[in-house]
């Protein structure tokens, strides 16, 4: 029994020691390795474990990279690991780099890659130059006519600009302000529907990839559509504002002409009123001149006729008007 305890024991202790150093010496990839003819010792795999780094993680792509001609080493690959960057997509994008005969050194690809950028969609880009669709983009030629342009630009991915070049929200932004300006240029929106190439020889010459991680390759108007007459619209509202001013203006001439007639109003009862105390003025006037002798009986007669002589006179003719507005009757 102790016998069969002990064996029992010694197993189990085997086969525990095999898995620890099967865990830390993958015998399975270090074989893939030798049979790719990539040298890689049992102790580099060994201190990838202890440094927390997968081998397979390395030693796939190593096989990978060696087998497609590429001149590269476990420690760059295990370096960019620790650096936080992919490992697998770097080395593919070296392969197509070098497949497609672009220069592009494992430095490079690697700094693209911890920038935050797809190295390999990068290379693609290179080799398969991408589309980008802008939005519906709104401009104003000068007669005030308004067109919806759309516009496909295809770029190139540039390699060497890729790390702190600037990405498509740029290219489209700038396109975008170049078709407005060339649009705005335009004598009339008949100019732009007739050669819409226009537009593109003159957004594409102004160098609008600068400071872009792309080349532009070309620009194409996919669709032009007329919109609203804005300068129409413009004068409108411009003659709306002026007549509500003109109104304003009119309103306050009026309220000042008010306002003076009923200042003359005012200035009128008061001379009134000083006609009336002037004449209240007269009989006593007379009555102290008569005290005082200034006036005689008979020169006050004679006044008081005069006075009624010219009051006949006024009652004359104020009847004498009257009958002449009356209309005649009709003679049977």
């Amino acid at each position: 029994m102790a016998m069969l305890i002990s064996s029992g024991f010694l197993i189990v202790l085997i086969v525990a020691v095999i898995m620890l150093f099967l865990h830390f010496v993958p015998l399975g990839l270090w074989i893939s390795a030798l049979a790719a003819d990539v040298h890689v010792s049992i102790i580099t795999l060994v201190g990838m474990r202890m440094r927390r780094v997968p081998p397979s993680k390395i030693i796939l792509p190593l096989i990978k990279a060696n087998k497609a001609g590429l001149d590269v080493v476990v420690n760059q690959l295990e370096a960019h690991y620790l650096a936080g960057g992919n490992v697998d997509k770097v080395v593919d994008a070296l392969i197509a780099a070098h497949r497609a005969q672009i220069p592009l050194p494992f430095e490079r690809s690697a700094a693209i890659d911890l920038a935050g950028r797809d190295v390999l969609e990068a290379v693609q880009m290179s080799v398969n130059p991408k589309v980008i669709e802008t939005p519906v983009v709104s401009a104003v030629a000068r007669n005030g006519i308004e067109l919806k342009i759309k516009a496909r630009v295809t770029v190139r991915a540039n390699i060497d600009r890729l790390v702190g070049g600037a990405g498509e929200p740029t290219i489209i932004a700038r396109v975008g302000e170049g078709i407005v300006t060339t649009v705005g240029s335009s004598e009339s929106h008949n100019d732009v529907l007739a050669n819409p190439d226009d537009i593109s020889k003159t957004v594409l010459g102004k160098g609008l990839d600068a400071g872009t991680a792309f080349e532009i390759l070309s620009i194409d108007i996919a669709d032009v559509d007329v919109g609203r007459n804005i300068g129409a619209e413009l004068q409108t509202d411009q003659a709306e504002a002026d007549k509500r001013i003109a109104q304003a203006k009119a309103e306050e001439r009026r309220a000042m002409a008010v306002a003076k007639e009923q200042e003359m109003k005012a200035y009128t009862q008061e001379m009134e009123a000083k006609v009336v105390e002037a004449q209240a003025e007269v009989p006593h006037a007379m009555a102290e001149a008569l005290r005082s002798g200034r006036l005689g009986v008979m020169d006050y007669y004679n006044l008081n006729n005069v006075q009624a002589d010219t009051d006949m006179r006024n009652a004359i003719s104020t009847a004498g008007a009257a009958d002449k507005m009356k209309p005649t009757k009709p003679v049977k």
